[in-house]
């Protein structure tokens, strides 16, 4: 079926697009598929990416119960190993190499033995080049490098398609409102969703936590600590106690809060 008119341009096609949706000729979720697709060509890695601060990345000096324990909790099939400068990026490990290791006869001498080389991108590199790149060269995740060479995060390839279809969740993650944001419960404690903004917090339990600086408990929480948080770390500010419930090597997932002096 041809459309009703020659596009002109991005907007008015998709603007086809919608009326094709409306027509009943499109399904919703295919019809955002195709936005996602097209707009993909307008973002940049820098916009997608994992920052830094959010990594979780392994020391090449590590012992190795250590090394294994990190891709336990973080639940992640991906690593980079860097040396004693975190921006020194040796290459990427691999869990399933760590398991074929771990059911052979002794570990390596050293991680290193183990690692693949690092695909390094600048922070400018377009989203739909890199999925090309990604497909072709089989690699599943990229380094990012800002202008001075330094490590400004990471991208996988799930955050590319992500871009096009949505969110995609594991069997572990909570589906849309499963959950509120704040749970009491019965020993006391509550159980925050690391998303919650730093308002709704200060005003649920009094606090005064600067919502100018950060946007939520998850990133305050990352930025006090010094590196993205584990699951069952734990850090004290003013009158509460926090430890982390959930998290993966992305974000902070769910939050552990102890109000002392609560009755």
């Amino acid at each position: 079926m041809a459309l009703s008119g020659e596009p002109r341009n991005r907007e008015e096609l998709i603007e086809e697009l919608r009326s094709a949706k409306a027509n009943g000729l499109l399904a919703a979720d295919t019809l955002a598929m195709i936005e996602g697709a097209i707009n993909v060509s307008d973002l940049t890695v820098a916009d997608v990416m994992v920052p830094r601060a959010q990594m979780v990345a392994i020391d090449i000096e590590a012992p190795y119960s250590d090394v294994v324990r990190t891709a336990i909790d973080s639940g992640h099939s991906r690593f980079p190993v860097h040396g004693e400068d975190r921006d020194e990026i040796l290459g990427i490990l691999l869990a399933k190499d760590l398991l074929k290791v771990a059911i052979g006869e002794k570990p390596p001498a050293s991680i290193r033995e183990l690692l693949r080389p690092a695909v390094l991108i600048p922070e400018s590199k377009r989203l739909n080049v890199l999925l090309k790149e990604f497909r072709l060269s089989r690699n599943h995740m990229a380094i990012v490098v800002d202008e001075y060479g330094g490590v400004a995060g990471l991208i996988t390839i799930e955050d590319v398609l992500e871009q096009i279809v949505g969110e995609i969740d594991d069997e572990y993650d909570d589906a849309p409102g499963e959950t509120k944001m704040i749970q009491a419960q019965a020993d006391g404690r509550y159980v925050v969703d690391a998303l919650t903004p730093i308002a709704d917090f200060n005003q649920r339990f009094g606090a005064d936590f600067d919502d100018d600086e950060y946007d939520t408990l998850g990133g305050m929480l990352a930025v006090a600590i010094g590196h993205l948080p584990e699951t069952g770390e734990e850090i004290s500010i003013g009158r509460f106690d926090f430890r982390i419930a959930r998290a993966d090597a992305r974000r902070v997932h769910a939050v552990h809060v102890t109000v002392r002096g609560d009755a």
